[in-house]
């Protein structure tokens, strides 16, 4: 009867060992490229890939969260998930609260979509999506913010005429503006806002960080990650890449 409470024992915490390695990738699922659900209602786009193989080069299994941009910190702060990989940009403010990785997206112009190339901002609202760096950023320069939940939305208020314009991350508007046939279009004026993008982790949760922090750098290290990121899918040719500052230290 011992032999066999010990191996009942083993079997129960062989399972809780496993339990421990799934951690659970929290995302938006509605900001393309970055993240979007597809047709098979799967998570997709370039943090999907991107996570897959964070998770492998980390000896991780994990699963796939989806959440509303508007309570992302607060339910990974609450357990709902492990870790945020939603381009999020990183900033001091939300460093006060969580903790990031090692930027994988290096900072990245934003930009204005507005209904003419002469839309002047400075007469109307100004969309952007709630509790970004782009709403902190319409609200500390003399713009009038309205803000919205989801970045459809804003795209939709200037459509429909209750912003002049929607400032969002530039990889987000550019199809946007080409699929519109001309409804829509970028304004030459971008602004350099954040520090990057990186994975948001809990405070407690240090030994978690080092082993993305770790899979980030390798990919950086033999080219991998550059490699994703200019995807013609992703973000193209063009995009800003790491290049050889990123396999400093390798």
């Amino acid at each position: 009867m011992k032999r066999l409470l010990t191996a009942t024992a083993l079997v129960a915490l062989a399972g809780a060992a496993q339990a421990q390695d799934i951690v659970r990738l929290g995302t938006e699922g509605a900001y393309p490229p970055y993240n979007f659900i597809n047709d098979a209602g799967q998570v997709a786009g370039f943090e999907r890939e991107l996570g897959d193989e964070l998770c492998k080069r980390a000896g991780l299994t994990c699963e796939w969260v989806v959440n509303d941009w508007d309570s992302i910190i607060p339910n990974l702060q609450s357990g709902n998930y492990d870790v945020i990989i939603a381009g999020m940009s990183i900033t001091d403010e939300r460093e006060a609260v969580i903790d990031f990785s090692q930027g994988y997206l290096p900072p990245a112009a934003s930009a204005y979509l507005a209904l003419s190339a002469d839309a002047d901002l400075m007469s109307g609202p100004v969309a952007a999506q709630t509790s970004t760096i782009q709403a902190a950023f319409v609200a500390e320069n003399g713009m009038q913010l309205v803000e919205y939940a989801t970045p459809e939305e804003t795209v939709a208020a200037v459509k429909n005429g209750e912003a002049v314009a929607v400032l969002a991350d530039k990889d987000y508007l550019v199809p946007i503006a080409a699929e519109s046939g001309g409804q829509l279009v970028l304004l030459e004026k971008e602004e350099s806002i954040g520090g990057g993008v990186g994975l948001g982790f809990r405070e407690s949760d240090d030994d978690l960080r080092a082993k993305f922090d770790a899979a980030i750098k390798s990919m950086k290290c033999d080219g991998t990650l550059d490699a994703m990121i200019t995807k013609p899918e992703y973000f193209g040719p063009e995009a800003k890449t790491w290049g050889d500052a990123g396999k400093e230290g390798c």
